[in-house]
């Protein structure tokens, strides 16, 4: 990451004033404490670089160090910096000035030039918004002034048309596709051993796929493994899901499974893992293996935005065109609401519904 420092200051601060190198004291004091409660290492990645630009983007455009706890305007002036809108004479406009957006950029805080999604706009706030309830101070993005903003830029962006962006959902058909590209060497079988057991154990996120550990592995006869999945991104909220941790790879996807450890020598330890000249490495980064879907995509020829969360949202929809009944669904999914195993209901199942079929004859 770049230096900071050399984001220019909107405001005029005092010649003494150094714009910081690191987060603010407060700011870096919410990250360790972040750190230390945060299970996953996305999590925690996710959390620093939120507040991370937070502190530069507040240096770059008041001049001062960022400070807890941060007032209210100051969040709404960050939302309405990041969130596009129609203007009065039909333009899409936001408000974070381009020498600063600029300056961001360059610092490194900051992918590129534009206004960022409405989801990533409210992770960074809920992000802040729980800074504040670790210090115990006045939580400014609780306040109704700020909910109210976010929810009316929420309509806005879809009365625009926008929806949120899924990735390309992996049902059978691109899973066969897909695993028809997995040749024997040491790469097909780690590949064709993955795709399975991610889309076969309950549509796996990538980083559940990336921690998949031999001692969590449990033989049963002739049908296949149980996976006991005993970190998620469920029970790290704190929730305690209906369903049950274990969860099946059987049949074929216990053979793929199966020949891949068998040809990799796996005998404890991370199940997906780097190869290195054929050679067998250490455990698989989750965003490695989101580019093991890519790729294999790629390879199969398909067309659509795929990523780790592919295998997720394909079981979901494969599942609800079979007509797995929705409880079955989720105990192996373990979402905690109706409404996210929806909200993986992709195309194509629209047309499996009963209820569009009312007009047939007979």
């Amino acid at each position: 990451m770049k230096d900071i420092s050399t984001i220019p200051s909107l405001a005029q601060p005092a010649a003494s004033l150094a714009l910081p190198i690191h987060l603010a004291q407060q700011a870096a004091d919410a990250v360790r404490e972040l750190l230390a409660e945060a299970a996953a290492d996305n999590t925690t990645r996710s959390y620093a670089s939120a507040l991370r630009y937070w502190a530069g983007w507040h240096a770059a455009r008041y001049g001062v160090d960022m400070t807890l706890p941060v007032p209210e305007a100051t969040v709404l002036q960050f939302v309405v910096d990041h969130v596009v809108r129609r203007s009065s004479d039909g333009e899409l406009v936001w408000e974070l000035p381009p020498s600063v957006d600029q300056a961001l950029v360059a610092a490194g805080l900051k992918a590129k030039r534009g206004p960022w999604t409405l989801a990533t706009v409210r992770h960074r706030v809920a992000v802040l918004s729980t800074a504040h309830r670790l210090k115990h101070v006045t939580n400014p993005c609780e306040q109704p002034a700020i909910r109210t903003v976010l929810s009316r830029a929420a309509r806005a962006a879809v009365k625009r048309g926008e929806r949120p962006r899924k990735k390309t959902a992996i049902t059978i058909a691109e899973l066969e596709a897909m695993l028809a590209t997995c040749d024997d060497s040491i790469e097909g079988l780690r590949d064709r051993a993955l795709l399975c057991f991610g889309f076969a154990s309950g549509g796996r996120r990538r980083s559940e796929v990336a921690a998949a550990d031999l001692r969590d592995l449990r033989r049963i006869g002739s049908q296949g493994f149980i996976y006991r999945l005993e970190h998620s991104k469920t029970q790290q909220a704190g929730v305690t899901p209906t369903s049950t941790p274990d969860k099946p790879v059987l049949d074929r996807a216990a053979r793929a499974l199966e020949a891949w450890l068998a040809a990799a020598g796996i005998i404890e330890g991370a199940i997906f893992r780097r190869l290195w000249k054929q050679r067998v490495g250490p455990a698989l980064s989750p965003a490695a293996v989101g580019e093991i879907v890519q790729r294999r995509a790629r390879l199969a020829g398909l067309e659509g935005d795929f990523g780790g969360h592919s295998l997720r949202s394909g079981f979901v929809t494969e599942a609800s065109r079979q007509g797995v009944a929705l409880p079955a669904i989720m105990q192996l999914t373990e979402h905690r609401s109706v409404s996210s195993v929806i909200g993986y209901f992709q195309m194509g199942g629209a047309t499996e519904n009963p209820a569009a079929r009312l007009l047939e004859d007979g």
